[in-house]
């Protein structure tokens, strides 16, 4: 069986390769944006769990609609980071990123993954749902200075809630309740149970091919 990943992100990439699993990546157009905006205006405010997973199902059905794309289960995923009641994606520049830090520092957040699941396999079902997975982070009291720091290699502006715990953040999470790989960006477990749910067992994923 042949598993698409609607995904760009590299750590994604990285932890499903770790775990024996060579995805096809197909980078989706999904303006997140836009497509929260449509959503919060038609159906007013929004769970930050519910944005994980509305997102995860648009960056797979973007994909999965494509012309070149057959017999395989397409995976869509997005992340979010939950703090008072709020959903923080990617900061996208560094004052954002380092506001958030200067808020996160010393306190917890959730990071929320929504995994979309669309079977695209010949004489399927077409089957389609999702699942979200939510890790409680625990974050280190950091310095203006340390802030200032991380903020200038770059790597908080482009990820969810403007932080890693694989990469040069890892140093700054102090804790986690849940599974780790979902902070990454993807559960493995939960991946798994869902496509248990299609009749795939995990270890048929680990020959699947690439490309």
């Amino acid at each position: 069986m042949r598993l698409v990943l609607a995904s760009a992100s590299p750590a994604r990439l990285a932890t499903l390769r770790s775990a024996g699993v060579e995805p096809r990546v197909v980078v989706s157009a999904v303006d997140e944006p836009a497509v929260v905006a449509t959503a919060r205006a038609a159906y007013g405010d929004l769970e930050p769990a519910d944005v994980a997973l509305l997102l995860a199902r648009a960056k797979c059905e973007d994909v999965s609609s494509r012309d070149d794309l057959a017999d395989c289960v397409v995976l869509g995923c997005d992340s979010v980071l939950e703090m008072d009641g709020r959903d923080y994606g990617k900061p996208g520049d560094a004052d954002t990123a380092t506001e958030r830090w200067r808020a996160m520092r010393g306190r917890e957040g959730v990071l929320h993954t929504g995994h979309w699941l669309i079977d695209e396999r010949e004489d399927s079902t077409g089957a389609t749902f999702g699942v979200t997975c939510s890790t409680v982070v625990h974050f280190a009291d950091l310095s203006d200075a340390e802030i200032n720091a991380y903020v200038a290699t770059g790597e908080p502006l482009s990820v969810a809630g403007g932080f890693t715990v694989d990469g040069l953040g890892g140093a700054y999470v102090t804790g986690i309740e849940g599974d780790f790989h979902n902070v990454v960006g993807v559960s493995l477990t939960t991946l798994r149970d869902m496509l248990a749910q299609l009749d795939v067992a995990w270890h048929e994923l680990w020959s699947a091919p690439h490309g």
